[in-house]
């Protein structure tokens, strides 16, 4: 018997997949990037930062492409007006409460829909103000104002990776950051045995090693910059 699959169309393409498949899976089998910060193929923690969500015919509300199964006969749009703006807004408000100075795909994604948090003065230095790196072990920095509680950290600190739990999302709304499970924020006096796979998932360089803080404080580790669009992904610019 053949196998069962689920059809449907994005972006006025046709595309068959398997059942339980997500819109993100079904959009890149034709080549179709959605833009991603909180997902990540090996951690189940999407639909955290918005960055994905795409339009479904006859839906009153955007949905994330990263987490949404597909259903047959859906006809999905991923670039439409109402979800460039969406997607622009997400970018703007996450760029008000963060630093992104390390974030180049985040920095990428914000380029490319035309993003402007400046338009909100004053929004950024008060998010980011009064929260200074925290150095309490020789291995890598936590920087929360570059945090964006997307949670691929504390997914793989816990059932995903490396089954320490030795972090936890604390605190709410400007001040939400990852701290020790046991709800302190001291990781030398938790369960955490500095594995660095943390930092290794961390977007936005929230999380970072030692070595590589230090020579980016020394003006030594410029963070490169790339572009993105649907259609390529990724690619680094060259001057």
């Amino acid at each position: 018997m053949p196998e069962p699959v689920v059809r449907l169309t994005i972006d006025g393409q046709a595309v068959a997949v398997p059942p339980g498949a997500t819109i993100r899976e079904a959009a890149t089998s034709l080549g179709i990037q959605t833009p991603t910060l909180c997902y990540h193929d090996r951690l189940n923690c999407g639909s955290n930062c918005r960055a994905c969500v795409v339009e479904l015919a006859g839906a009153r509300v955007l949905v994330p492409a990263c987490s949404r199964p597909v259903a047959e006969g859906m006809q999905v749009h991923t670039d439409s007006d109402r979800v460039r703006l969406s997607r622009r807004m997400v970018l703007e408000l996450l760029m008000t409460e963060t630093d992104t100075s390390a974030a180049p795909e985040l920095a990428a994604y914000a380029r490319h829909y035309g993003a402007h948090p400046e338009r909100y003065p004053g929004v950024v230095a008060a998010a980011t103000s009064g929260r200074e790196p925290i150095r309490d072990n020789p291995f890598f920095i936590r920087d929360y104002a570059k945090c964006i509680a997307c949670q691929r950290c504390v997914q793989a600190c816990g059932v995903d990776i490396q089954h320490t739990f030795a972090i936890a999302m604390v605190g709410h709304g400007h001040l939400v950051s990852v701290g020790a499970g046991d709800g302190g924020n001291d990781l030398t006096g938790s369960s955490c045995v500095f594995c660095g796979n943390c930092v290794g998932v961390c977007p936005t360089g929230a999380l970072m090693g030692l070595a590589e803080y230090d020579a980016r404080q020394a003006g030594e580790f410029p963070t490169p910059r790339v572009t993105w669009s649907p259609a390529a992904g990724f690619s680094e610019e060259v001057d």
